[in-house]
């Protein structure tokens, strides 16, 4: 006699995402699994007494979508109420910027720290009339003469900081940048205010860091939030004693101990893969090995809603930031940089490729940041060294953004079954920017993600929240368009996607990136039931109307964790 469901959903547009992407009309779930998947009366079919059923009326229904680079914490802890929000169009000037600094420090007590995060020099009306004019410590000055005030920008590698900040760190002109580090300077050679890369930890690191209560208070808001985004996994892309002066320290150890604490409390309603971040920015090869004494997790926790499954490592910065390792000059000079420790660009391309065959050795599936083209060459090229020198069957490494991999280094990662991890929400928000930053061809070409598939790489896409906002649904739609947020010029129709490529890319790719493709990841017999209801037909939706398309149901091993309360029910 078959099993009857626990749950069954009818009438829809069933994409399993399994191999041959077959598409079915409806799903059965038992025990947190799914039971079958088929027609309408074959699912009907296995309807008990006590069967929940839900009429899809033509809505698709997804497995639960995997945002595979997601710092859902550092997200919670940069958002209100801990932090103020600046990203566009809530803030669209200097001039808003700096009166919702004002409003803070007129609330604040004395001396309290301001911080914020998501401003852009892109979106500032000041800043685009005169594309001179940045922002600069006066503009703080003036609102917050006696607060610190510490406000980080969408990318997460430059901070926009007060006198009085500066004062608390002991910055003046003769301060000299950390490796890898920027400490912009004014005519006078006076600091500005503004901090990149590994110098923004001459201030972050005095910011007083949130509690494990509040870090697991934050953990809880961002997973909310996530399932009404229909998302039941992700991966906290580095977390360890080299994220204490990241995103408001939401990187630290302290994160990982908050996760602990709420999956042993079985109060972690997601499932979480961490990547282990042992070194800061410009960091070396023994402050990773250092780094990884003792860090991990007990094993007293479920695997399958947390796990650790590799280390994180920075190579470089950021193309907006003109921080990325370019082969090829920005249009406004320079080539960027390794931002890792060294004396000269050989020292550190040795030094990274020493930090990668470290973390190899000991067993380790890496995910390393890099954007520039010649950073990615060098990082893909320790990749090959290390699995030469440590043979490995199935590693998974994987680069993180690639913005300008070339098609060599795509070449390689196929090769070796390595990976791609991109971020087509980035794209649509800073496409116009980049044209006067690295010129058009090559803004065209950034997060080439069909080459990447093409190449025969299970690309993966994360939102990288707090960066872009984890709404998948705008992922998809960047990488079938390619146009850009502020104009809507298309840039790079020749890296255009077809959806089934873009849904891979948030589901099973993302599950192998995990090692889980075998349990999660797609909608077949036996895997977990997590799954995504949307509130219309994907298929037939335009692209331009897909980041809008609600999400009705979330459903994390069979049970609902968000119902937007339209779902028909019976």
């Amino acid at each position: 006699m078959p099993q009857t469901a626990d749950l069954i959903l009818t009438g829809g547009d069933v994409l399993t995402i399994d191999e041959a992407f077959s598409v079915a009309q409806a799903v059965a779930v038992r025990d947190g699994r799914v039971l079958a998947v088929g027609t309408d009366a074959e699912i009907r079919a296995l309807a008990g007494p006590g069967t929940r059923t839900v009429d899809l009326a033509g809505r698709t229904v997804l497995p639960g979508i995997n945002d595979s680079h997601l710092h859902a914490a550092a997200w919670a802890l940069t958002s209100p109420p801990f932090a103020l929000a600046l990203g566009h169009p809530a803030v669209e000037s200097i001039a808003d910027t700096a009166e919702a600094v004002r409003a803070a420090a007129a609330a604040a007590p004395p001396g309290e720290w301001i911080t914020g995060l998501g401003w852009d020099v892109g979106y500032l009306a000041e800043c685009l009339a005169d594309p001179s004019r940045r922002p600069h410590r006066a503009d703080l000055d003036a609102v917050a003469p006696d607060h610190p005030v510490c406000l980080t920008d969408f990318s997460g590698h430059m901070v926009w900081v007060n006198s009085r900040a500066l004062e608390l760190a002991g910055i003046t002109r003769s301060t000299e940048p950390p490796a890898g580090g920027v400490i912009d300077v004014d005519a006078d050679g006076e600091p500005t205010g503004i901090l990149k890369e590994t110098a923004q930890a001459l201030v972050t690191g005095l910011v007083p860091p949130a509690t494990v209560e509040q870090r697991k208070e934050a953990i809880r808001s961002a997973v909310a939030a996530l399932h009404a985004e229909g998302i039941t996994s992700y991966t906290e892309p580095g977390l360890g004693p080299g994220g204490a002066e990241i995103l408001g320290g939401g990187l630290d150890t302290a994160t990982l101990h908050a996760y602990v604490e709420l999956a042993r409390a079985d109060e972690l309603a997601c499932r979480v893969r961490v990547l282990l971040l042992p070194a800061p920015m410009g960091g070396s090869a023994a402050e990773v090995t250092e780094g990884l004494r003792g860090l991990g997790l007990p094993d007293d926790v479920d695997p399958q809603r947390l796990a650790v499954i590799g280390v994180k490592m920075f190579a470089d910065g950021v193309p907006p930031n003109e921080t990325a390792w370019m082969h090829e000059p920005y249009e406004g000079g320079g080539h960027g940089a390794l931002c890792v420790h060294g004396a000269d660009a050989g020292l550190k391309a040795a030094e990274l490729t020493e930090m990668i065959r470290v973390a190899h050795a000991a067993g380790h599936q890496l995910g390393v940041h890099v954007t520039g083209d010649r950073g990615i060459d060098t990082v893909v090229d320790a990749f090959a060294a290390a699995q030469s020198a440590h043979p490995r069957p199935d590693a998974r490494h994987y680069i993180i953004h690639g913005d300008f991999a070339s098609a060599k280094s795509l070449a390689k990662l196929a090769a070796h079954g390595y990976g791609v991890n991109m971020n087509p929400a980035i794209k649509w928000t800073i496409a116009d920017l980049m044209d006067d930053i690295v010129g058009s061809a090559r803004s065209d070409y950034q997060w080439p993600v069909r080459s990447a598939a093409e190449a025969g790489i299970p690309v993966c896409v994360g939102s990288d929240a707090p960066i872009t906002e984890p709404n998948w649904r705008r992922g998809v739609a960047a990488m079938l368009l390619r146009e850009s947020k502020a104009t809507g010029r298309v840039s790079g129709p020749e890296q255009r996607v077809t959806l089934e490529t873009a849904l891979r890319a948030y589901t099973v790719n993302a599950a192998r990136q995990d090692f889980a493709e075998e349990w999660k990841g797609s909608i077949e017999p036996g895997k977990v039931a997590d799954l995504c209801v949307l509130g219309g037909d994907l298929r037939a939706t335009d692209p331009h109307d897909i980041p809008a398309l609600p999400i009705d149901l979330t459903i994390l091993d069979g049970v609902v964790v968000h119902d937007r309360g339209s779902a028909g029910t019976g």
